[in-house]
């Protein structure tokens, strides 16, 4: 009881405290100038058959960790066998090798506490160490052996397959999940290997002879780039990684590249009616850029001024003036190999659904004609620079991202040239990038909720006609199962 009375005490004690505190404006906190940011020396070195290293030493932790970025992908793998790459990227660490069985390698890498795991995505397939420096002869060896000699134990494929049906089944419990997975399909076509997905047919339709056939094709070690970072001597190293992976034979075709992506603005207002819902999920966009676009720094300034966070339009107008969501933001995506996607969110009551679009749809005309304030401007840059320092903060960061440039032929020094971009970016430079990236009257507008509960049907937005989505999942009978 007594302490229970000291506690009461303190908390009044506190709230007292806060209450007395005058209030402060943080935009008048003044701070001193930011350290220059030094970033650590890489080292690259390139295998005679081809395979391309990239080092940090970093003596701090007796640690040593790396990460494998192998060029293949999900979009290479057939349409009617769609996941074949992902369950490649499972069981290629599950399945084992032909020197120790996935649980024996499990127990192993137990032992010291390290692990080695493996993953098969969209564009890239990939792996990753993480040992103690003592183990870093373990850790090389068993990664040579994973990517080398893979056995793709038939049921570990099963194992994986059973986690994929897992995911088709639940795929439509999160009306966030269906937002994004349908949005993007509308984008880039429902066929295009930047959007389609897993269906039960696809996944019993792959095979283990699937998976050894695109492993013998295209895991080859110029498609090969290793970013290491940690505790270790150079020169041991690489005369290690020479002796593991220098017989590695080289390929026998050049992987294609990245399918184009072809995209042709319209207005159209999609439906997915979930009569179970009483929040509607709403998403507005376009297709957005590319990384390498002569005004992707403008953008950045120009997205944030729209929609990111307190202070920017976005949320001033749906959110506070309006009080139609909780929250909303906005993304203007950009890649390096293919365009991102532009997108404004919300999440607003049923009976709130057609205002909010409304409201967004003003917003995204307003960055075209009114000119950032003094403040938005400010805001705009400060959000990109003052977080420009946490690019840097570990050598993973750094090593991974100078990979990522030299693979795609970007300068070592990019990310300083947009920052020195940003910083110049004037009131001007928004509204002409607003104007040649933004198209508030070609927008796809998708809606996820029940339509009976909306404030007004949404044909009556006067933005096209309403197509309703399918979001059915197809079930396996017509492949002959059943479940």
């Amino acid at each position: 009881m007594k302490s229970l009375i000291m506690i009461l005490i303190i908390v009044a004690a506190l709230c007292c405290s806060v209450a007395a505190s005058p209030t402060v404006d943080v935009t008048k906190l003044q701070y001193p100038r930011l350290n220059d940011i030094e970033i650590p020396k890489i080292t690259r070195h390139t295998l005679g058959n081809g395979l391309r290293l990239y080092l940090v030493e970093d003596h701090e932790l007796p640690l040593f960790r790396m990460s494998v970025r192998i060029n293949c992908g999900g979009f290479m793998e057939p349409a009617d066998k769609i996941g074949l790459v992902a369950i490649l990227g499972q069981t290629l660490r599950t399945g084992g090798t032909t020197t120790r069985t996935g649980d024996a390698l499990d127990e192993l890498l137990e032992s010291i506490g390290g692990s080695v795991e493996t993953f098969g995505g969209i564009t890239t397939c990939g792996a990753s160490v993480s040992v103690l420096s003592e183990h870093t002869d373990l850790g090389l060896e068993v990664l040579s052996d994973i990517l080398q000699n893979p056995v793709f134990d038939p049921d570990k494929i099963e194992l994986a397959k059973v986690a994929h049906r897992s995911g088709i089944s639940r795929r439509n419990d999160q009306p966030q999940q269906i937002v994004s997975r349908e949005f993007a399909k509308l984008i880039y076509g429902a066929e295009s290997p930047y959007a389609r997905h897993t269906e039960y047919a696809t996944i019993e339709a792959i095979s283990r002879d699937d998976l050894v056939a695109f492993h013998r094709a295209w895991f080859h070690p110029e498609n090969v780039q290793m970013a290491i970072w940690g505790d270790f001597d150079p020169k041991k190293l690489v005369k290690q990684v020479e002796k593991l992976f220098g017989k590695w034979p080289r390929g026998s075709s050049p992987v294609p590249p990245l399918p184009k992506v072809t995209y042709k603005y319209k207005q159209q207002v999609y439906l997915v009616d979930k009569a179970d819902l009483n929040q509607a999920q709403v998403i507005i966009g376009h297709i957005g850029g590319l990384l390498t676009d002569r005004d992707y720094a403008d953008r950045i300034v120009m997205n944030t001024i729209m929609g990111v966070g307190f202070g920017s339009r976005m949320v001033d107008a749906v959110r506070s003036r309006e009080g139609l969501a909780y929250s909303t933001s906005s993304a203007f995506g950009a890649n390096v190999d293919r365009p991102g996607v532009f997108t404004s969110y919300a999440a607003t009551k049923s009976g709130s659904t057609a205002k909010a679009i409304r409201e967004m749809i003003k917003v995204v005309r307003s960055m075209q004609t009114d000119p950032p304030t003094v403040d938005e401007l400010k805001t705009g840059k400060d959000s990109y620079l003052n977080s420009f320092v946490f690019q840097f903060d570990t050598r993973a960061e750094v090593v991974n991202r100078i990979m990522d440039y030299d693979f795609y032929g970007l300068p070592n020094d990019f990310l300083q040239q947009v920052k020195a971009r940003v910083e110049s970016v004037t009131a001007d430079d928004i509204i002409d990038a607003a104007k040649r990236n933004l198209k508030p009257d070609s927008l796809i507008i998708m809606v996820v909720g029940n339509p009976n509960d909306f404030d007004e049907p949404l044909d009556s937005l006067g933005l096209g006609p309403v197509e309703r989505i399918d979001i059915a999942i197809r079930q396996a009978e017509a492949h002959g199962g059943s479940r």
